[in-house]
């Protein structure tokens, strides 16, 4: 686990690494990824401190700024985001996106025929 504390948006005041992730697969979650500052800098983190691969995902790939080149830089594996915010101009080759389109509908249909939504969530 990786404790941050910002100062304001898009700028960290510090983050802590809690636990040993040497010779570990780390995957870091999160709601979304902005300019993917902070991302990088926690990937980064756990190479330092020996893990073997870091990969990413989130719910909200918004990709600000220079977000792409910064994960191209970065020595994250993959990042895998849903495509909650289409991205027509993605190019990299580490950003996965996953369609949630099939989940968003099966939750409109049962809303609508009052049926359960929390059935959608059980594995």
């Amino acid at each position: 686990m990786i404790v941050k504390s910002r100062i304001k948006a898009n700028e960290i005041d510090n983050m802590q690494l809690v636990g040993n992730v040497r010779d570990k697969t780390c995957i870091i979650i999160d709601d979304m990824i902005d300019t993917a500052g902070t991302l990088c800098k926690a990937a980064e983190m756990l190479k330092d401190n020996g893990a073997k691969k870091v990969y990413a995902f989130a719910t909200h790939g918004v990709f600000s700024g220079k977000a792409y080149q910064n994960i191209e830089k970065s020595c994250l594996e993959k990042v895998i985001v849903t495509n909650s915010i289409p991205r027509k101009d993605c190019t990299s080759e580490k950003i996965v996106h996953l369609s949630v389109g099939i989940l968003i509908a099966e939750a409109i249909r049962r809303i609508q025929n009052n049926e359960s939504l929390s059935v959608l969530f059980k594995s």
